[in-house]
């Protein structure tokens, strides 16, 4: 799950403006652990109370801790391969560069096999530097074939770096720890409020007592191959990007950049890497590993590959080295002029209430720009009036909007919901479509069977005009656009605008999500004949042929409509 709590009144119209800066307001006070509920007592100083002064006075000697900056520690700065160095991709892409100046060349990975797939062909074809920077990477089975690559290309000389955010990371996981003594392999964490403290209580009590250092996130999703080759996208480390998960399958977009556009992804990597929020996870990690250790790890992630490498489909595409298929024009990429859009890494480590957010800035230029029609796909939604009101001018000059999100019985952020709800009813009075994603599709997972998993909608990408695709780790809300860093690819192509515009129709049509409207006058007629409460808006959809008419948030439950009620009254809204 993409992590969703919230800031401010300020932080939500700031979003929803798309381009004024966040207010110089002061931000709200931390709010003590007690402040969040009202414990039951039986006894004023029994052990229950003594424990719980022990927990409160811990928690602040934990919080009066203040680790030094990274640059503190031996930890050596390093940049991205030089874009000119002769490699075995640079010199496949040259006569196409050469052929399209001032361009880059594009591929979008739909599926979570070619997302897959794309990743180890990367880890593969690169023969000097790989790189990666993720929000979450889960040692998971499509996770270790992961790094099992990474770990090849380590093995045959390549330069690995990843870069990983704390929230989600955890360095008890040995397989990682153990590649991070590979003398090729380094492994940094950004902004760690928790990996030095293995214990569950440290990690809950870092929580509480640095709120505001926990909740700004690095959310960038990116893997470069000699400062060549590129995936941007929407896409973590797990199986459930990749179609691979029996629980959870989230439907996610990622792109294939190659050109000179990867020298600024690249760019953006170094600026991430050599902050001084990113910590080696050696003087993080309390384990140690010895040659012997490096070596079973060596062999576990061998063994893993020839168990599960084609049963999801990880292993074919490694037959043709992915410069053999460039030089051979086999990679179906198009090309096209692109910008690269990123967050500074200062956002989190210095944040400032002046700061825009230049892949936010960009889309809300390119918002206002629009013409025909602009289509939203973000699975965390949160607009506010002030989005209610730039959308309406959009709509009331002809230009048509539509959104598709998550359902409430599809998200794997209910607490997003309670920001998001509110704001159906004066969207669709200003006549923006929107479409809520169903929890269960028809579709076979990569493996040996179809799922009956829940899937979710994750793909954070918006296409203006049929013209312009916008593609990347942002979603609209205020967490994007306030809390996390983000990177977006802005791709001035209409080819690749109307293939994303076509994935967008069908990913709306009654089969795989709710359409919601506001209730005509024959429903709430029909609604108070029954003596049925009288439901604004109305959801349906097609299943097995036959269209159905809902006045709730459909196939939710009671548990998912509690949570979103009990969300909707905590202060919370500037976290989601």
């Amino acid at each position: 799950m993409s992590c969703h709590l919230n800031q401010s009144q300020t932080a939500l119209h700031r979003l929803c403006t798309f381009s004024t800066p966040r207010s110089t307001s002061p931000a709200p006070k931390e709010v003590p652990l007690g402040d969040w509920g009202t414990a039951r007592r039986k006894s004023p100083w029994g052990r229950t109370r003594h424990f719980f002064l022990l927990c409160c006075a811990t928690a602040l000697l934990t919080a009066c801790a203040t680790r030094p900056p990274a640059t503190a520690f031996d930890r050596q700065v390093t940049h991205a391969l030089p874009a000119t160095e002769t490699t075995p991709l640079h010199t496949a892409l040259a006569p196409l560069e050469t052929a399209h100046p001032n361009e880059s060349g594009f591929r979008v990975l739909s599926s979570g096999t070619d997302a897959l797939q794309m990743r180890i062909a990367l880890a593969r074809a690169a023969t000097k530097t790989l790189d990666m920077q993720y929000y979450i990477a889960n040692e998971d089975t499509t996770g270790k074939l992961l790094l099992g690559a990474a770990l090849y290309a380590a093995d045959h000389g390549v330069r690995v770096r990843m870069l990983v955010d704390d929230l989600n990371f955890k360095d008890i996981d040995r397989t990682m720890a153990g590649l991070n003594s590979h003398d090729k392999i380094e492994i940094r964490v950004f902004n760690p409020f928790g990996s030095a403290q293995e214990g569950m209580f440290e990690r809950t009590t870092n929580v509480f007592t640095q709120i505001g250092h926990f909740t700004r996130r690095m959310h960038n999703k990116s893997m470069i191959a000699d400062n060549q080759l590129a995936i941007v996208g929407g896409r973590n480390l797990g199986d459930e990007y990749f179609s691979a998960s029996e629980t959870l399958q989230f439907r996610d977009l990622d792109v294939l950049a190659a050109g000179p556009i990867t020298a600024d992804v690249s760019a953006s990597f170094d600026d991430y890497w050599n902050s001084s929020i990113a910590y080696p996870l050696r003087v993080l990690n309390k384990q140690k590993f010895d040659e012997k250790e490096l070596d079973q790890t060596r062999d576990d992630l061998r063994q893993h590959w020839r168990t599960y490498a084609d049963p999801y489909n990880a292993k074919p595409l490694n037959a043709t080295p992915l410069a053999s298929q460039i030089a051979q024009d086999q990679l179906g990429l198009t090309w096209a002029p692109a910008e690269f859009e990123a967050d500074l890494p200062e956002k989190i480590a210095n944040p400032s209430p002046d700061y825009v957010s230049p892949p936010m800035q960009r889309l809300a230029e390119l918002m206002r720009d629009a013409q025909k029609d602009f289509l939203i796909i973000s699975p965390y939604f949160v607009p506010h009036e002030s989005g209610v009101k730039a959308a309406g001018k959009l709509t009331h000059r002809g230009v048509r909007i539509a959104v598709l999100t998550n359902s409430l019985a599809a998200t794997d952020a209910v607490a997003v919901q309670a920001g998001y709800s509110p704001f159906r009813v004066p969207l669709l009075q200003q006549g923006v479509e929107l479409y809520e994603f169903k929890p269960q599709q028809k579709a076979p997972r990569a493996g040996l069977t179809g799922s009956r998993s829940r899937v979710s909608l994750h793909a954070k990408t918006y296409v203006i005009d049929r013209k312009i695709l916008v593609i990347g780790s942002m979603n609209l809300d205020p967490r994007s656009a306030n809390l996390n860093t983000e990177q977006t690819l802005v791709i001035h192509s209409p080819a690749l605008a109307e293939q994303v515009a076509q994935i967008f129709e069908r990913a709306i049509a009654p089969e795989a999500s709710y359409r919601v409207t506001l209730a005509d006058p024959a429903q709430l007629a029909y609604l108070r004949s029954i003596g049925a409460p009288l439901s604004p808006l109305v959801w349906t959809d097609v299943e097995d042929g036959t269209r159905r008419t809902y006045i709730f948030d459909p196939q939710a439950g009671f548990y998912r409509n509690a949570l979103t009620g009990l969300f909707s009254l905590l202060p919370v809204n500037s976290q989601l």
